[in-house]
């Protein structure tokens, strides 16, 4: 008998008048304002303008939503198009089921497009954005909470989670998988803002490492889950594209620092350009601006008292012409050797 379980919501949905709250879509829309807001901080600190991550993350949020559908869509395809389902509630994403791994290929076409857009290297877009991500799928697997889903084999640990009878399901304590990949993302993004602070990595080098860290644990926690799902050569897919990706993002890393060593100096021309036309401008202010000084006179007040002063000194070195019958009398011995 289990003294200690985590307990699972008695409803996925809370009604706020006619408007309902779904809980799986409330942790990934928070989830989304995080990345975003993170990203953006991130951004900023590597010389991009306030603002970017938002207007491209317009065209990666939609696009990623499609893309973790359909994917889910495509590998669960007999909960939808099997004998007795219905399709429709292939489109019922507030219900559950988006793959990570349909939602972040389809989310970087969309972010490739609003990069174009912008003229910025998606590598770098990629690399301020990694950590919150991680972020976002720590906070996002609390919705499978909420609908009392992906869990792993039944436990008597005192952590397990305490899952109700559905259609669908089994009562019983199970190992709550959701927690363990919330903590593991968050370890992932942990990770990502280190090596990149003592690492300076860049060129999409950044989002390399969160891709091969989150696969690492994604693996052996995937390996624990019992929820339907298709096996090749005894694996569960999710495993093996797990496993492939991780290698994908393993050889990017290895190869990118060989071919591309370092960090973008600039990660936004535009932005880089405003800065520039400011400083540019502060300059030509200050130098069209004359110096005050501290007596009140300015450089050019000054430059002016000091050539009136040269020119008194100028006229007092002049010889004085007189007239001989101005000049006073002196005695003959002094006329005399004045003449010879």
């Amino acid at each position: 008998m289990n003294l200690a379980f985590i307990p699972s919501p008695s409803t996925g949905v809370i009604d706020l008048g006619p408007i309902p709250l779904r809980g799986y879509a409330f942790c990934i829309i928070i989830g989304v304002f995080v990345a975003v807001w993170f990203g953006n901080r991130r951004w900023i600190a590597r010389g991009g303008s306030a603002g970017t991550v938002a207007d491209i993350a317009v065209w990666a949020v939609p696009f990623g939503l499609v893309g973790g559908r359909l994917y889910h869509v495509i590998t669960d395809y007999e909960l939808y198009f099997g004998d007795g389902q219905n399709w429709v509630d292939a489109f019922k994403v507030w219900e559950g089921g988006l793959g990570i791994w349909g939602a972040i290929s389809l989310g970087a076409v969309g972010a490739w497009i609003g990069c174009r857009r912008r003229g910025i290297p998606l590598p770098a877009w990629a690399d301020a954005l990694a950590p919150g991500i991680a972020f976002a799928q720590a906070i996002g697997r609390w919705g499978n909470w909420f609908n009392q889903e992906l869990y792993g084999r039944k436990t008597d640990l005192p952590w397990g989670l305490k899952i109700s009878e559905a259609p669908n399901r089994v009562a019983g304590i199970y190992h709550p998988t959701f927690l363990y990949e919330s903590l593991w993302c968050v370890g992932v993004a942990m990770l990502v803002i280190w090596a990149d602070r003592r690492f300076r990595l860049g060129h999409g080098r950044a989002f390399a490492l969160y891709v091969a860290a989150y696969c690492t644990g994604r693996a052996w926690i995937e390996y624990m889950r019992v929820d339907e799902a298709h096996h090749v050569l005894g694996l569960r897919l999710n495993v093996w594209t797990a496993i492939i990706v991780f290698a994908l993002a393993v050889t990017y890393l290895v190869v990118s620092a060989k071919v591309r060593p370092g960090r973008e100096e600039i990660v936004e021309p535009r932005a880089a350009d405003e800065d520039g036309d400011a400083d540019a401008g502060t300059g030509a202010g200050t130098d069209a601006e004359p110096d005050a000084k501290a007596d009140g006179t300015t450089d050019a007040t000054k430059a002016d008292l000091v050539k009136a002063d040269a020119t008194e000194a100028d006229r007092a070195d002049e010889p004085v012409v007189t007239d001989a019958a101005d000049e006073p009398e002196t005695d003959g011995a002094a006329r005399t050797a004045g003449t010879s």
